[in-house]
């Protein structure tokens, strides 16, 4: 089982990935996600594109020496919110197109497959797959703090940043909660997959432990709260920035990636 501390282990790593600077590698997974989702909804040439790009994106990760065990699973926890959509899309007729190309398949209920749809959902799949590579690489080789702070000094608005900053920093202690409240269930011999218990209570248990989370989490913010007030949180002397400069390897990894997408856009 992947855990936070197994995917922020995997940031603390040293590969020339690892070592580029957060901005750079921030603005890289935007412009691959800007590119990507600025593609034709439909268009011959998408699925090759978005093939070229997904393998330049598998080199990095072989570069930065990720361990692909983690990888794939995250990539695999993620894929199926995706999935779902573009497998209904080859049994809808989309509003741009004005002329269907149906296949002679008898299905139940009245479906029809279009060419159209099929196409169209391969391709949303494609861009899906590629977006979630790009972010679960840049998760993996960039700490947390440094992302949000590097998101801070590229300019993305201070409310973001600042939920964000408090997302990394107790998202890990409220994990260690979850945890610790499954250990005593299984203390317990609970079992969720128990077929010998009625449903109805185990669903029961699973919305006590659910509303003990919201609880513990509205206590804990409370907590901190007063504790930001009381260290001088709004004087605006909060934000701490890393002074790190932007090196000549970082803007040659930014100028290699971008060629490489507009080569792939135009050659492809």
């Amino acid at each position: 089982m992947v855990t936070l501390t197994d995917i922020e282990r995997e940031s603390y790593k040293n590969s020339p990935i690892h070592r580029l600077d957060p901005r750079i590698k921030l603005l890289f997974v935007l412009a691959v996600i800007i590119y990507v989702v600025s593609l034709p909804r439909i268009h011959e040439k998408n699925l090759v594109r978005l093939l070229a790009i997904e393998v330049y994106l598998l080199l990095l990760v072989l570069v930065a020496g990720l361990d692909l065990k983690y990888f794939i699973l995250r990539i695999l926890a993620i894929l199926p919110f995706g999935l779902g959509i573009a497998l209904i899309q080859p049994f809808l007729r989309p509003s741009f197109v004005e002329n269907y190309t149906p296949y002679p398949l008898d299905l139940p209920f009245g479906l029809s497959i279009t060419y159209e749809g099929l196409v169209f959902g391969s391709t949303l799949l494609a861009k899906f797959l590629v977006c979630i590579t790009a972010v679960i690489l840049l998760s993996s080789t960039t700490r947390l703090r440094d992302m949000v702070a590097a998101a801070d000094r590229i300019g993305i608005p201070g409310e973001f940043t600042l939920l964000l900053s408090m997302m990394v920093r107790y998202l890990f202690l409220f994990w260690a909660v979850l945890k610790r409240i499954r250990v005593a269930q299984e203390t317990r011999l609970f079992n969720i997959w128990n077929r010998g218990v009625p449903r109805k209570w185990i669903l029961k248990q699973i919305g006590h432990s659910v509303s003990s989370i919201f609880v513990r989490s509205y206590e804990q913010g409370e907590k901190t709260y007063i504790s930001m007030l009381c260290r001088g949180y709004g004087s605006g002397h909060e934000k701490a920035y890393y002074r790190a400069k932007i090196r000549a390897p970082d803007l040659l990894f930014l100028l290699l990636s971008t060629g490489i997408i507009a080569c792939i856009h135009i050659f492809v």
